[in-house]
């Protein structure tokens, strides 16, 4: 992959929906970010002085890991996961105060977000989405067959507020609603009365109306969750990740929670052993150990202030934030590629949206304060136009 690959493309780091999605992507096709090594062959800099900025990961994993590792099962390695995970099941029940029989374990949530769309929708069927928001949620519709209907949410001005009025005429006679909050990528999230509301004029449809899927991956960082609603909408599925708070996108676990009723239809869907033995041993320990979680929430957000203070003196234009990421508006996409080009070539790698109503705008992952100095220092003053 070359440096013109990667970087003369605004949307060549970003996960790309099909060009016919309604989504902040619409580009020409599904692309994974570049790695680190591609990265570094394209713009001559050292692997290890690169810092991701775009995969809103965590800056630190539990100091916890090594003991829970040093407790692993290691001599069941030759044998394949407990397929019920149920002692990982139990910790996420006991989390929440949710029988087990709601809960549904995959790998990561995107894992679940995929059995989501291959369980509600069906080909010709209609999903909703609310743009702009995460790329993936057009790309699981299309792969189903199934026909994106898009509700644009409101102005850059108000926060890209939901149109819950255009997503509930949106809504008629769909399969599956998908739902973002906090919302990826604009960082913001909806008053909780509002979602309930929401909620239910869409539960008043033909039914009891569309299955409605609220991902809470961000949840951790601002908002109250969903999963308390669970008994007024038995058609509800709030999806939650341990990749975000808890550090630990790399073991790749997620979960659904659910009445029960639903969450055996989704159960039904997921493929055995998708969660290897030690990732559900380490996000067990994790799960009944949430002190780490609420520290790292905790230092995230302190820092994110701080980062987007220094943006804001810098000259550069960034909406408030609930999530462990900033949405840095640079009024043109032109402005918006030579900053990101910038920082590449620097080590540093920033989301850069593709076209729609965030084109002209960078995503940036809140990082330890040291990461998010280099990223300050290089990205500088913003241009005066």
């Amino acid at each position: 992959m070359s440096a013109a690959s990667i970087g003369s493309r605004a949307d060549s780091l970003e996960m790309q929906a099909p060009a016919d999605a309604a989504s902040d992507n619409g580009g020409a096709g599904y692309q994974w970010e570049a790695s680190d090594a591609q990265i570094a062959v394209a713009f001559g800099v050292d692997p290890a002085q690169i810092v991701r900025f775009d995969t809103n990961t965590s800056p630190r994993t539990p100091p916890q890991l090594a003991n829970w590792l040093a407790r692993a099962p290691l001599e069941r390695l030759n044998e394949y996961p407990d397929a019920t995970y149920e002692a990982l099941t139990a910790a996420i029940a006991a989390r929440h105060g949710v029988p087990p029989t709601s809960i549904v374990v995959g790998a990561g949530a995107d894992e679940l977000l995929d059995i989501a769309a291959k369980t509600c929708l069906s080909p010709g069927g209609r999903a909703v989405v609310a743009t702009p928001t995460y790329g993936m949620y057009p790309v699981l519709s299309r792969q189903r067959a199934a026909m994106l209907v898009d509700a644009p949410r409101g102005a850059a001005r108000d926060g890209f507020p939901l149109d819950a009025d255009a997503l509930v005429r949106a809504a008629a006679g769909a399969e599956l609603v998908w739902l973002c909050d906090p919302n990826n990528p604009t960082g913001t999230a909806e008053p909780h009365g509002a979602l309930l509301d929401l909620l239910g004029r869409l539960a008043d449809g033909p039914g009891g109306g569309p299955v409605v899927v609220a991902d809470e991956a961000y949840r951790e960082f601002g908002g109250a969750s969903l999963i308390g609603a669970l008994g007024r909408f038995p058609r509800l599925v709030v999806v939650r990740t341990l990749s975000k708070a808890y550090g630990l996108a790399g073991i790749r676990v997620g979960y659904a929670v659910a009445q029960p009723a639903l969450a055996a239809r989704l159960a039904v869907v997921r493929p055995p052993g998708s969660i290897s033995t030690l990732s559900a041993w380490i996000a067990t320990a994790a799960l009944a150990d949430a002190a780490f979680a609420s520290a790292n929430v905790a230092a995230i957000v302190g820092e994110r202030e701080r980062f987007r203070a220094a943006l804001l003196d810098a000259g550069w234009k960034v909406p408030p934030s609930v999530t462990n990421f900033l949405l840095v508006d640079a009024d043109d996409p032109a402005t918006a590629d030579a900053a990101a080009d910038r920082l590449l070539r620097r080590g540093l790698v920033p989301r850069r949206l593709g076209p729609g109503p965030l084109r002209g705008y960078l995503r940036l992952t809140v990082r330890t304060p040291e990461e998010d100095d280099r990223l300050l220092a290089a990205l500088g003053t913003r241009p005066r136009s």
